[in-house]
């Protein structure tokens, strides 16, 4: 395993059971962090923990809603005591809506969105703040998205909850940069995950949506986002902070 930055280091990644988070740990851990697996889908946290352990690497599964803060509780547990401490969060973990607009929107699809998308990695960092300024500083990193940028590329749900995240990024950036803590974000555009939209064909979101959609371009990989995911809670970007970055093969400029 290669030296290049996260040697000695515990880096928390949430929905790294599959796609742009398991690809985060992966790559965090061949760089020589130890990493915890965090997931609600237990066959894939412990599948990405068995390949990270394979080449040699340490991790460690948490399972669990990360809303759920005796989840948060645990995860931070491990990263401490077991692991030696805690130096990179990676806020990853999401769901997307149906695409829905505003009125189209029930109680039960806004709630869960902005469960899983801002409260639970909200609990994450509240918990995990105290560890990094014990670390002597760290890095946080957030996945937000091109809907963070724009009122075009999702529904109205997962636009309020990723612009949450935006504007999470900027207060943690300036609150704690004089004691060692960096936060940043990417912005993925299209990316080939297992997350699937349920959108309601009838609904006003897909056909007010779909003009816009020819904009995305190509469709990323999930190790293109997690390079950028790793760049920024590497010390290479060290003077980086409150950045949001899209990686959107040029989305966000058109």
């Amino acid at each position: 395993m290669s030296d290049t930055g996260f040697q000695g280091r515990t880096a928390v990644v949430t929905g790294a059971g599959a796609g742009i988070g398991r690809a985060a740990a992966l790559m965090l851990a061949r760089q020589g962090a130890r990493v915890v697996v965090a997931d609600l889908n237990q066959e894939g946290a412990e599948a990405t923990v068995e390949t990270i352990e394979s080449t040699g690497g340490t991790a460690r599964a948490v399972v669990g809603d990360l809303s759920d803060q005796r989840v948060v509780d645990l995860v931070v547990a491990m990263a401490v005591a077991e692991l030696g401490g805690l130096h990179v969060l990676v806020n990853n973990a999401g769901v997307m809506d149906r695409m829905s607009a505003l009125d189209e929107t029930d109680d039960a699809e806004w709630e869960s969105v902005i469960r899983v998308n801002l409260t639970a990695p909200f609990l994450l960092t509240r918990a995990a703040v105290p560890h990094l300024l014990a670390s002597g500083g760290g890095a946080i990193v957030f996945t937000a998205s091109e809907a963070g940028l724009r009122g075009s590329a999702a529904g109205a749900a997962y636009t309020a909850s990723k612009h949450g995240i935006v504007g999470l990024t900027k207060s943690l950036a300036v609150m704690y940069r004089s004691e060692g803590i960096r936060t940043n974000a990417i912005a993925p555009g299209g990316t080939a995950t297992s997350i699937r939209v349920d959108a309601r064909k009838d609904a006003r979101g897909p056909a007010a949506l779909a003009p816009y959609f020819g904009l995305a371009g190509r469709v990323a990989t999930a190790d293109e986002q997690a390079a950028a995911i790793v760049f920024l809670a590497s010390d290479a970007a060290s003077n980086i902070n409150g950045t949001v970055l899209p990686v959107d093969n040029g989305w966000a400029a058109v």
